[in-house]
């Protein structure tokens, strides 16, 4: 949700229209091809739609863990040289997990389309998954978790507010699942996580950059075209009943000194119009320090060492959470009560003009960022076909913004984002500690 105000200094740039081409493989891998010959480089992408959600709640962690395990190598590709292969032919690669997909990806120069659609390929077919493997990569795991969760500062803040916000939705639980959960799996465990969900059938190919596309698709049905279609995924639907009671929780944090306020909505899924309006809700109240919250209570106030928030567009439900460091002599309950009374004139009253129209250059200028580098536009073409089910959307996604009005933006505003609604988590040090 949050859209950097520094893009608003060279005016409101203009979408460019994303030209691509789309089509199935008889295994049912959907391909994307969107050529861009301005540059000699070329992006080889893959999305599988499986993230954590889609993990059992007694082996959390599974599609986190997969994002490294697939590194470990093939039935061709030794263990240890993917990365040596990547970075002698000149190309990067990556990959990253969450709630709802997984996206591995590889730029090379374009003279290597071939070898990197055949790396993807072979991590599609011929994943080598061994004991030696899996306890490398739990090795792995447990470090990123300490380094990055348990042992940082404020690490546990979403975890803390995905326990309470989802009861029933396997959004309850992190990305990177539980450390017991995945010592206590075994080698068919996880053989059988990959047979489930690492088929073609749930996966899209993006190819994006400078390439031939008559041989791109020669190519893509030479590696890909043998791959055997997995068995049709049945995906259970979890509903969570609306929050009509705050929820008021407290986490105790033993990596901090000063007590942080969070509080968290469950909003809408990121494909309907409400979620939308929401993204311009928190623009307009927490988007960087030009915002209505930052200005009030660190600037003018002073009741706060900082103050923001972080928006989670899924695919079932998103998050809407702000956070906040009071002053010394300030409580949680102080900046409570001054973000209250800004989302009430939210509420209440219709935002400026002049308001509006900055939210509207906002998006524009966000929109165009993201799509103004190969690599944005490989990742938007898998997003919006997967996720969204509407890929038109890297092109006209901003015509959804564009017709949003100010009193839409006050009445999803009445029906999201009252006191009753939300979980209000008082994140604080061990007793010893906090001294406000």
């Amino acid at each position: 949700m949050a859209i950097s105000s520094a893009l608003l200094l060279g005016g409101v740039a203009t979408a460019q229209k994303i030209a691509f081409e789309e089509y199935n493989l008889d295994n049912g891998l959907h391909v994307i091809l969107h050529q861009d010959n301005s540059a000699p480089v070329v992006i080889t992408s893959v999305m599988y739609h499986v993230g954590s959600k889609d993990e059992n709640p007694n082996k959390t962690g599974f599609a986190h863990f997969f994002e490294h395990l697939l590194f470990e190598g093939t039935k061709n590709i030794k263990r240890g040289e993917w990365f040596n292969i990547v970075t002698a032919n000149g190309g990067i690669n990556n990959a990253n997990t969450s709630d709802d997909r997984t996206y591995y990806y590889e730029v090379f120069p374009s003279n290597n389309l071939e070898l990197a659609l055949w790396m993807e390929s072979e991590r599609l077919m011929h994943p080598v998954i061994n004991q030696i493997g899996v306890d490398t990569q739990k090795e792995v795991i447990k470090e990123e978790k300490n380094s990055r969760y348990d042992n940082q500062p404020y690490g546990k803040i979403i975890q803390a507010v995905k326990e309470n916000l989802f009861i029933n939705h396997p959004y309850r639980w992190t990305t990177i699942g539980s450390t017991e959960h995945l010592n206590s799996a075994k080698l068919e465990d996880f053989k059988a996580f990959n047979q489930k969900f690492y088929v073609p059938n749930n996966a899209v190919l993006v190819v994006a950059g400078d390439f031939e596309q008559k041989q791109a698709k020669e190519w893509i049905q030479n590696y890909f075209g043998p791959i055997k279609k997995g068995t049709s995924i049945q995906r259970e639907t979890f509903v969570e009943k609306p929050i009509t009671e705050t929820i008021k929780a407290t986490h105790i944090d033993p990596n901090i000194q000063i007590p942080m306020l969070v509080t968290a909505y469950r909003t809408p899924s990121m494909k309907s119009r409400d979620a939308r309006v929401l993204d311009f809700i928190s623009a307009y109240l927490s988007d960087g320090k030009s915002s209505k919250l930052y200005k009030k209570i660190v600037d003018n106030k002073k009741i706060a060492l900082q103050i923001g928030a972080v928006g989670f567009n899924q695919e079932d439900y998103g998050m809407y959470i702000l956070y906040g460091l009071p002053m010394t002599n300030f409580t949680n309950k102080d900046l409570l009560k001054e973000i209250d009374e800004e989302i009430v004139k939210i509420q209440t009253d219709l935002i400026s003009e002049k308001d509006y129209q900055k939210l509207l250059n906002q998006f524009e200028n966000q929109f165009v960022n993201e799509n103004s580098s190969v690599e944005g536009i490989a990742e938007n073409l898998a997003k919006y076909y997967l996720l969204y089910g509407d890929i038109n959307l890297i092109n006209n996604d901003i015509d959804i913004y564009h017709s949003i009005t100010r009193e839409e933006i006050r009445s999803v505003a009445q029906k999201y984002l009252n006191q009753n609604q939300r979980l209000i988590l008082d994140y604080i040090p061990t007793p010893e500690k906090n001294e406000n």
